[in-house]
């Protein structure tokens, strides 16, 4: 009705101007007798009704007009709803047809821009022959190799004259440590150092008597010893010459067995001993250790990273990379030795398959699915 009447109101007013007529008996007259300008931009339509309706006021005519848009509106209106109703009924059976084709189907696969997935860190190894090196794990400690620790006492008794060595210095072989004086020839002599390393322990000082006590404790450290504890049903897979990792926080060092020894003390084990580079002084004995010893060694055919293997629903498997696509493969896999596995079937020699950061792509296809879904 507020359309209708600011219609009304408009065509009044431009009626009046045109004719210049007041009185609204003359005004519907003019009306029958003369064609405004802002008629003849109606519509075809709307003209002959203006014919049809010579006896009507333009109220009533526009009021008609008014009604049958309303008419109009409420029919398009009914058409649509039932055109989306319909519509809705078709969308929706071709979900339940596409949710049913995905209970067979799953879209294993990933697309990541070249720039992305190193900015992430994805790379990709080429499939091929690998040594596998099975491994027996054994724990124990660092240790100062006897020949590395040295026990400094006076040769002859007397009063210690001058101290030159103190706990925490690095001394050399032949440095003096101290000067006694000697009860039976009243001379002065001197402590030499029986090898180089770093003075841990001090009990001389200047004035005081010697005796049989220990004046001065030097280690070397440079060196370790890992001694790795080998129980019996153990003991038959490992021998001096094998290859070890030895494993502690964060730092792995490379090493070799270098013989087995009684622990004693009637003790279940031996000890599997390994020296161990300590130039930078990282380590230091006491520390406990992991010692992972390659036990047996054999090549497969083929083989990829531990860390590639991704479980989804199609099954075990990694990511195939060609250009910026990443296809889940699923596997047949055979033996492991903690760091590769074998692979039987499903994948090629030279394939580029996903060796870092695969679950980065695994993450990404389960994200893409549960978006699908709902």
């Amino acid at each position: 009705m507020k359309n209708y009447n600011k219609t009304f109101l408009i065509l009044s007013m431009h009626a009046l101007l045109y004719t210049g007529i007041t009185s609204n008996a003359h005004a519907e007259q003019a009306g029958h007798n003369h064609q405004t300008e802002d008629a003849k931009h109606h519509s075809h339509q709307e003209h002959e009704h203006e014919h049809e309706h010579e006896n009507e006021s333009l109220e009533q005519y526009y009021s008609q007009q008014h009604n049958d848009k309303h008419d109009h509106a409420d029919t398009h209106e009914h058409a649509h709803k039932q055109d989306s109703h319909n519509e809705h009924d078709d969308h929706k059976d071709h979900e339940d047809e596409h949710h049913h084709d995905n209970e067979h189907h799953h879209d294993e696969s990933s697309t990541i821009p070249a720039a992305l997935a190193k900015q992430v860190g994805i790379k990709t190894s080429s499939a091929g022959p690998v040594t596998l090196h099975h491994q027996t794990i054994s724990y124990g400690t660092l240790t100062t190799a006897p020949e590395q620790l040295s026990h400094v006492r006076a040769r002859f008794a007397g009063v210690i004259y001058s101290v030159k060595a103190n706990i925490g210095d690095y001394v050399q072989q032949g440095d003096v440590l101290a000067e006694i004086e000697s009860n039976e020839s009243l001379k002065r002599y001197a402590i030499l150092a029986p090898i180089s390393g770093t003075i841990i322990q001090r009990h001389a000082n200047a004035g005081e008597m010697t005796g049989e006590q220990e004046l001065f404790s030097i280690a070397r450290y440079d060196t370790l010893w890992a001694e790795l504890k080998v129980f019996p049903a153990q003991k038959q897979k490992i021998k001096a010459g094998q290859e070890v990792h030895i494993v502690l926080a964060n730092t792995t060092i490379a090493a070799t067995i270098n013989h087995l020894v009684p622990a004693g003390d009637n003790k279940p084990y031996v000890f599997a001993r390994a020296e161990v580079s300590n130039t930078h002084g990282d380590l230091s004995p006491g520390l406990l250790v992991e010692g992972r010893i390659t036990t047996e060694t054999h090549t497969v055919n083929l083989a990829v990273a531990n860390e590639a293997i991704q479980t989804l629903p199609d099954g075990t498997g990694v990511f195939v990379q060609q250009g910026d696509s990443y296809t889940f493969k699923p596997l047949q896999l055979g033996k492991t030795d903690g760091s590769f596995t074998e692979v039987l079937a499903g994948l090629h020699a030279g394939e580029h398959y996903v060796s870092q950061n695969s679950f980065l792509i695994k993450a990404d296809i389960l994200k893409a699915g549960a978006e699908h879904v709902h």
